[in-house]
C-alpha cells in the first residue's frame, strides 16, 4: 500500500458471513466514502441475480462476470473514494486476485471462526448459492483460506460489533 497518500479504494475480502457488507457500510459511513457491494454491480451488469447466474450458467460464468465487474470498478477509481465488499470467492479466483493485487489498493481479510460464519449465514434472509451444509461450508472455507491470507491485512471479526470492526479497519489502514 502506498503510505504517502490515502487510498481511493479499500477492498474487503473474506468468506460468507465474515461481515464484508455490514462492515463495509459502517466503514464507508465513518470515512465519508461511497460503499459498493461487488455482487450488486454484477447483478446490475448481468441483469440477473447471483443465484440465477449460478443456477443457469454455473460458477465459472459467475467468476468471469465477477472479474469483469472488478475491471470496470478499477477503471472508475477516480470517480470517488469507496469501500468495496467483494464476494466470498473473488479473492480465491487467481485472475481476480491478480487484478486486485496489481491495482495497489489495500485488501483487508475479514475473518471469524467457521462455526460463527455458518451461524451468521444461517441467520440471513437471503440464499447463498454455495452454502449447503456445515461440512461443505467448512471445507470450502478451508480451501479458500490460503487465498484470503494473501490480503494485505487481516482483521478478526468473531464476537465483535460491526462498528468496532469498522473502527479497527480504519485504524489499521491509518484512515482513522
Amino acid at each position: 500500500m502506498n503510505t504517502e497518500r490515502s487510498p481511493q479504494l479499500v477492498f474487503l475480502v473474506g468468506f460468507m458471513g465474515a461481515g464484508k457488507t455490514s462492515v463495509g457500510q459502517a466503514l464507508s459511513r465513518r470515512l465519508g466514502w461511497k460503499f459498493e457491494d461487488l455482487d450488486d454491480r454484477i447483478q446490475t451488469r448481468e441483469a440477473q441475480t447471483i443465484e440465477h447466474i449460478f443456477r443457469m450458467a454455473g460458477e465459472a460464468a459467475f467468476r468471469i462476470a465477477e472479474r469483469e465487474a472488478v475491471r470496470e470498478l478499477l477503471a472508475e477509481v477516480a470517480a470517488s473514494p469507496r469501500v468495496v465488499a467483494l464476494g466470498g470467492g473473488a479473492f480465491a479466483n487467481p485472475e481476480t486476485a491478480s487484478l486486485l493485487q496489481g491495482a495497489g489498493f489495500p485488501t483487508v481479510f475479514l475473518d471469524a471462526p467457521v462455526e460463527e460464519l455458518w451461524r451468521r449465514c444461517c441467520e440471513q434472509a437471503f440464499e447463498r448459492p454455495l452454502r449447503q451444509d456445515l461440512d461443505q461450508f467448512a471445507e470450502l472455507y478451508h480451501r479458500r483460506y490460503p487465498h484470503y491470507l494473501r490480503a494485505a491485512l487481516r482483521v478478526e471479526t468473531g464476537g465483535k460489533a460491526i462498528e468496532t470492526i469498522a473502527t479497527e479497519v480504519a485504524n489499521v489502514l491509518d484512515l482513522g
